[in-house]
């Protein structure tokens, strides 16, 4: 499967500065597009790379999108936002995926600095990561905030992953209180979620009945 980004990625332009948002995006939601939006405008990225993973984690008794249902999701909506991307490259990898596999692919791809998007409790968790010290010598890391979740200690981070402080941005914004699970569970009642999809993807899950079975 090719890379896509509303048809077609970008060439190769060495100065360009990319964010990544990485995620199972099941189903992506308008938090997920309001932290691209606040990357760009603070960092003044040319654009953000939506990556969707090749599987998301098992939830037990829930119902999981395939593949091709998250990627169609993503494709509705960002469609009309060309500062918005998507790449398949974790999809086409299959099996295990890391993150240091995937920015680093995309480093030999594109070229370019690599602005990796996260939330305050994955940077927490960044010391389990696979090969965590190679991941923050190619990229930035881009940490947004968590409803009720205290601010990482970078030191303590930072004798775990040395190198991690001179990578790090953190961001004080947007502080999003929507989540995946959230939106599966009001689909499963019979409950709207066109406040916390864009519209396109809310008539995607509406005509493929996807969630109506995840409680």
């Amino acid at each position: 499967m090719e890379m896509e980004i509303n048809g077609k990625l970008n060439e190769v332009y060495p100065d360009m500065k990319r964010g990544v948002l990485g995620g199972t995006f099941d189903p992506i939601h308008n938090g997920h597009l309001k932290i691209a939006e606040e990357a760009v405008y603070s960092l003044d990225l040319d654009e953000v790379i939506f990556i969707p993973a090749a599987k998301p984690p098992l939830r037990p008794g829930g119902a999981v999108a395939e593949a091709v249902h998250r990627l169609r999701m993503v494709c509705l909506a960002i469609d009309s936002m060309p500062k918005y991307k998507i790449s398949t490259v974790e999809m086409e990898r299959g099996g295990p995926s890391y993150t240091v596999d995937t920015i680093e692919e995309l480093r030999c791809r594109l070229g370019g600095a690599i602005y990796f998007i996260l939330g305050w409790d994955s940077l927490d968790e960044i010391p389990k990561w696979h090969d965590p010290v190679r991941l923050v010598t190619m990229c930035h890391l881009v940490a947004v905030p968590r409803p009720d979740y205290p601010r990482p200690d970078l030191n303590r981070i930072e004798t775990l992953v040395p190198g991690l402080k001179e990578s790090i941005i953190m961001l004080e914004g947007p502080l999003v209180n929507i989540s995946a699970s959230d939106i599966r569970r009001r689909i499963a009642h019979g409950l709207s979620v066109s406040h916390l999809v864009p519209g396109a993807v809310a008539n995607y899950i509406k005509e493929r009945g996807l969630y109506y079975s995840s409680v």
